[in-house]
């Protein structure tokens, strides 16, 4: 069986469970000749129990305009925010916190990532996902 040729891979952060044919969706699909809706249908069937988060997804697209997709874990960001309670993260990092997550918390989040993390061990994890809370202006309490 020959293998078909990629001519595309394309990221896109989209709603788990209720992505829609309109950007991002299309402007990133539809140059490359994708039915946007038939992606858009399999991809919130695929996501339907993790609605409410952000969920990252990679497209490749092959010769024949047909597709697969892979699922990521939701962004650090995102899991920060909720473990934390904030809506965003602070503008002024440095001089301005916006919440607390806990050690533990962060432990959590290093194991939901570990599969899309490229750190060998557990520790190696949480000190990246530290990294990006420090960035947000969150800060990583003992407890």
């Amino acid at each position: 069986m020959a293998r078909k040729r990629v001519t595309a891979v394309v990221k896109i952060n989209l709603p788990a469970g209720a992505a829609t044919p309109a950007p991002p969706v299309g402007t990133a699909l539809g140059p490359h000749g994708i039915q946007t809706m038939e992606f858009v249908k399999q991809y919130n069937a695929a996501t339907e129990a993790q609605r409410g988060q952000v969920i990252p997804v990679e497209v490749t697209i092959y010769e024949d305009r047909s597709f697969s997709f892979v699922l990521k874990t939701p962004p650090t960001t995102e899991l920060l925010k909720q473990a934390a309670g904030v809506d965003k993260g602070s503008p002024q990092n440095r001089r301005q916190g916006v919440g607390t997550v806990t050690r533990a918390q962060v432990a959590e989040i290093a194991q939901v990532k570990m599969p899309d993390l490229n750190a060998y061990d557990l520790e190696a994890a949480m000190r990246q996902v530290e990294g990006t809370a420090r960035s947000m202006g969150i800060a990583v309490v003992e407890g």
